[in-house]
């Protein structure tokens, strides 16, 4: 074979295998379609939940038993924040023993709910994620079309990360469940939304959660709803208000604006006297971040300042008359106690909110008969005990006996315990979250009904066998109970 006729064998090959390449890369292009795209974007921000509580009967022992019978759930969350504050619906979680979250790469950790609105049905839980998650992109339910192609990503049976796709079928549907739960505004959808769904996004072809799967229509097929995005976010925040979860106010009373183009946060009314008085923000102003983080709604301006130490600066850039500005918002600054409308349209009706840290555990089994508090009995600080100033040296809790309006909030609950009245900056307790003024009701599975009850719980030599120590917290305006698990390998000697 000539020289010539070589050449133009191998390029007749060359084009051959360009024009397959071509055909390949096409055909790939071709399956990529816009829905794998959007589940491919959203997949790390949605989390599977699973969920055990135990039987009613065994609830009502009053001692913790190793038969007890275990009822599981399952449901969906989807991420809010980057430090592990996940929203989810509140009938998931409701009156549950353990949350247990997976994530997508198949990590799992431990949850505990933070706050919920009942009516609303809608909860946060956080989980302690070791690095920063990937937060869910927000869409707005404000432009939603008939028959637009729809996806849900869900726990469907507990088949974690179902993907299940169709279109919005109607819209404004008011649905009544039972006599003490009805949902007003829902988004409907023939996306296939399955028992363990609940608590999941409802997705645009953008990857933006448009709405929260909620509920389905009990024999039909492929009927099931979702709360608009736009409706949640207002409740979200809600939710994470600072003042709530931090008792720290920022003073603003804000106004989602949510149209297709544009998505504002703006102040309506600012606090006399407040932080953000104290800050220079006017009615008027347009926040646009906080701490770098981008805000569109109320939940990411109270997300900006949770969980902020009390003193911190952060900057605060916002638009004025059309100007961009730059202002120190000093955290805690102000006056406290200011009550702020977060997000709130005055055509907003008032909603149950309740603030929480975990389940309810069972009754505690009491270590020194006879020594609850007496209803009425006026308590005194137990000064100078050895054993206070143990609990003091391990676990940085000063401790005292309930007075009358303490005994008010366990009653019919617990037996007594005992008030905290001041929590040492960077001790165990500090790192669980316990406050001053709550009420320690329970160690290591003890009623804490005074100094016998702690002499016993943290002897020497119970602690040397022991890892880790539950702890039961009553705090005002919380239900249920905080509860928690205390690594005590850090406290050892």
């Amino acid at each position: 074979m000539s020289g010539s006729m070589i050449r133009a064998t191998l390029t007749a090959m060359l084009l051959s295998a360009g024009i397959c390449l071509t055909s390949v890369r096409s055909m790939a292009d071709t399956r990529e379609t816009p829905l794998v795209k959007a589940v491919q974007q959203c997949q790390r921000s949605v989390v599977n939940i699973h969920t055990e509580r135990m039987s009613a009967d065994d609830k009502e022992s009053r001692f913790f038993s190793g038969k007890a019978r275990k009822v599981t759930g399952m449901g969906t969350g989807i991420i809010v924040d980057e430090r592990g504050y996940i929203v989810t619906n509140y009938h998931v979680i409701q009156d549950v023993d353990k949350i247990i979250v997976t994530m997508e790469g198949g990590a799992t950790f431990d949850g505990r709910p933070v706050s919920f609105d009942r009516k609303q049905d809608l909860a946060i839980i956080r989980i302690d994620a070791k690095e920063p998650l990937t937060v869910m992109p927000m869409g707005t339910s404000t432009d939603l079309m008939l028959a637009e192609t729809v996806f849900a990503v869900g726990n469907a049976f507990g088949y974690e990360h179902t993907i299940t796709s169709g279109i919005v079928s109607a819209l404004h549907r008011d649905v009544e469940v039972d006599e003490t739960q009805s949902y007003q505004n829902l988004i409907q959808t023939d996306a296939s939304i399955n028992p363990g769904n609940s608590g999941g996004p409802l997705l645009n072809l953008n990857g933006e959660v448009i709405g929260i799967n909620v509920a389905i229509r009990a024999g039909a097929q492929r009927i099931g709803f979702a709360i608009p995005i736009d409706d949640a976010r207002r409740t979200i925040a809600r939710l994470m208000s600072v003042e709530r979860l931090n008792g720290m106010s920022h003073g603003l009373t804000t106004l989602d604006i949510k149209m297709p183009d544009e998505q504002k946060l703006v102040v309506e009314r600012v606090a006399a006297g407040s932080a953000s008085d104290i800050c220079g923000l006017r009615a008027g102003d347009v926040i646009c971040s906080v701490r770098g983080l981008k805000v569109a709604d109320g939940t990411d301006l109270e997300r900006s300042l949770l969980d902020l130490p009390a003193g911190q600066i952060v900057d605060v850039v916002l638009k004025r008359e059309g100007q961009e500005q730059t202002l120190q918002f000093k955290v805690g600054a102000g006056r406290s106690g200011t009550t702020a409308v977060v997000a709130a349209t005055r055509a907003d009706p008032p909603i149950e909110t309740k603030t929480v840290s975990s389940s309810s555990l069972p009754v505690l089994p009491a270590i020194e008969s006879g020594s609850a508090v007496r209803p009425g009995a006026v308590q005194s600080t137990l000064a100078g005990d050895p054993v206070l100033e143990r609990t003091w040296e391990l676990l940085g809790l000063r401790l005292a006996e309930l007075d009358p309006s303490d005994m008010q909030q366990v009653r019919g609950r617990y037996n007594g315990g005992m008030k905290i009245i001041s929590v040492r900056n960077g001790s165990m307790a500090a790192r669980y979250g316990m406050r001053t003024g709550d009420i320690l009701v329970g160690l290591d599975e003890y009623e804490t009904l005074g100094v016998n009850s702690l002499r016993f719980i943290l002897g020497e030599e119970r602690l040397k066998t022991l890892n880790t120590m539950k702890f039961l917290i009553v705090r005002a305006g919380t239900v249920p109970p905080l509860a928690g698990n205390m690594d005590l390998k850090a406290v050892r000697r």
